[in-house]
């Protein structure tokens, strides 16, 4: 219903004596100095895309996300994965949390073959020896095997507040999702964050889109609204078009789908290897160092309606463990943009 702003005043001003300070708490994505460009952090009815070629890194990223708010005691996320099992999300998890963030010691990392040799291999000794005092379990593996066994303790730690979906791109359709939310909502309270992995698999109804671009712009719309209504933060990871994979610098225009991804969205993020937008100059005149550059990730926000855009800030990619070390920085270097013409 229609509210004066007395009203809203005044029913602000009880959520505060209540103790509820919920709307003017955002969370932190745990990654700096990305919080501090945002407003510090992911903040309720907000829509937050991020954007990027294959491979760059997104689903780690919004994963490594959505692990660190899940953190917080009182804090829920709810991830949906159109691309990846529930247990194949829980095997990333396992290696992240073995490079202990945001320390990130990859002396002690697991890569997901190494995992699935431990598990293979003592799944294997049990069955050969025989012994019946031995479950064989997944839990009982990793828990007594010290290359896991750290990992599984931190994992464990926000296990009960990170809620997985294995997502189909032909069932999990819109309402299918704003329903799993407003259950999800009311049994925390509220505390919850949304991450869509990713927005052009969410599904509708056929009928009601001629192309891609009108089925992207019912699904951003909608992810919008589920935010605004349902009063979470929804985070959606997009895919970039053929012009976007062609382009030497991914951006917001990239994203596949129509124009409506800029409009609806209040904060978007463009990821970029670092090695393919460092300027020219920089490559040429120390190749050597600029090989160094491949396993960094250029974090651009390129729309954010409460603060400054088009900042630019670097983190380094630990590929093989599923992680970002989340201690960034801003860039140093010139990076190709508009102004720049490669020959």
């Amino acid at each position: 219903m229609p509210r004066t702003l007395a009203q809203v005043l005044n029913d602000a001003n009880d959520q505060v004596v209540r103790g509820d300070l919920s709307e003017y708490v955002p969370q932190a994505t745990g990654f700096d100095p990305l919080d501090g460009h945002i407003g510090g952090g992911l903040r309720k009815t907000e829509l937050v895309l991020l954007g990027g070629a294959q491979g760059i890194g997104k689903t780690i990223c919004a994963l490594q996300i959505a692990r660190n708010i899940a953190m917080r005691p009182d804090q829920y996320a709810f991830y949906l994965s159109y691309e990846h099992t529930e247990t194949h999300l829980m095997s990333r998890l396992l290696c992240l949390e073995s490079v202990n963030p945001p320390e990130i010691d990859t002396r002690s990392g697991l890569k997901l073959k190494d995992l699935f040799d431990v598990i293979i291999s003592q799944r294997a000794r049990d069955l050969l020896s025989r012994d019946s005092s031995r479950s064989g379990s997944l839990q009982t593996i990793l828990r007594e095997n010290p290359k896991t066994s750290m990992g599984l303790a931190r994992l464990s730690k926000y296990a009960d507040r990170l809620v997985l979906v294995k997502a189909s791109p032909a069932v999990t359709t819109l309402n299918a999702i704003r329903e799993m939310v407003a259950r999800l909502g009311d049994a925390t309270g509220g505390n919850l964050t949304v991450f869509v992995d990713y927005l052009q698999k969410v599904a509708i109804h056929p009928e009601r889109a001629n192309d891609e671009n009108d089925k992207v712009t019912i699904v951003v719309e909608q992810l919008k609204d589920i935010a605004l209504s349902m009063g979470v933060a929804v985070l959606a990871v997009v895919a970039a078009d053929r012009e976007g994979l062609k382009a030497k610098r991914l951006h917001l225009f990239h994203l596949r789908g129509s124009s409506a991804l800029d409009y609806e969205c209040d904060i978007a993020l463009i990821m970029n290897n670092k090695y393919h937008i460092l300027a020219k100059d920089h490559v040429a005149f120390n190749p050597y160092t600029a090989k160094q550059y491949r396993d960094w990730v250029v974090f651009t926000i390129e729309k954010n309606r409460a603060g400054r855009a088009m900042m630019d800030m670097e983190f380094q990619l630990h590929a093989p463990y599923f992680a970002f070390d989340p201690r960034g920085q801003a860039v140093q270097q010139q990076l190709i943009d508009d102004k720049i013409i490669e020959a």
